[in-house]
């Protein structure tokens, strides 16, 4: 791809899940990564683990991450974008 006259280096994106087990069922928050940029795009925990925190040991997780290898986040999810507002701690990870 060019942009304005140069091309640009192909970047690679890689996509995963957080992954937390309980009674034989997968809590999951899915994942992009892009150069520094680690994107939290969706978790979905079942009806029957709801309750117990796991989206937020997920969110916490995906966060400690994060700042352990020195990425920015991109939040997409909503259930995280709500636990980046209760922890503060967080927002210097925030892309935007």
């Amino acid at each position: 791809m060019e942009l304005f006259g140069h091309q640009k280096p192909p970047q690679l994106v890689t996509a995963g899940r957080f992954e937390l087990e309980r009674d034989g069922l997968i809590a999951y928050l899915e994942y992009t990564l892009s150069g520094d940029v680690l994107g939290l795009i969706h978790s979905e925990v079942p009806e029957a683990l709801r309750g117990q925190g796991l989206a937020s040991e997920l969110a916490r997780t995906a966060l400690d991450w994060a700042r352990e290898n020195h990425k920015k986040v991109d939040v997409v999810c909503p259930t995280v974008a709500g636990y980046v507002k209760h922890h503060p701690e967080y927002a210097d990870l925030l892309l935007r």
